[in-house]
């Protein structure tokens, strides 16, 4: 995956494992949920990734009925302070919910696929 920007060459935090920060599987390596971001460890700089629209992670309303095993509780709505992390995707933002992007979507959540947490 080529170098993306933006970048932070002055970032304070070194990411790897252990550093208390969720690593996720993209593509063929590891990035790092850090404030909002992904955050990719790259020579003396770390780079924003997002994770791509594709067949398995869409941007498409697919709304998770009730009670879904990959739905999270009933009446929880996805936002700051919701309790799980946010995860660039695409244009817009998903939340992390058991291995899942969530999206709010028009008062309900799409499932935009899987993210392997390693």
């Amino acid at each position: 995956m080529a170098c993306n920007n933006p970048k932070h060459d002055k970032h304070p935090h070194t990411h790897g494992p252990g550093c208390g920060h969720t690593a996720v599987r993209h593509g063929d390596h590891t990035d790092y949920l850090h404030d909002g971001h992904l955050h990719h460890p790259h020579e003396d700089h770390v780079d924003e990734h997002a994770i791509e629209i594709s067949a398995a992670n869409p941007d498409a309303c697919a709304p998770l009925a009730t009670g879904n095993a990959l739905d999270h509780e009933a009446g929880h709505t996805h936002g700051p302070g919701c309790g799980h992390e946010v995860v660039p995707h695409g244009d817009h933002d998903c939340y992390l919910v058991n291995g899942r992007l969530h999206h709010p979507h028009n008062g309900h959540c799409d499932d935009h696929g899987p993210l392997e947490v390693v």
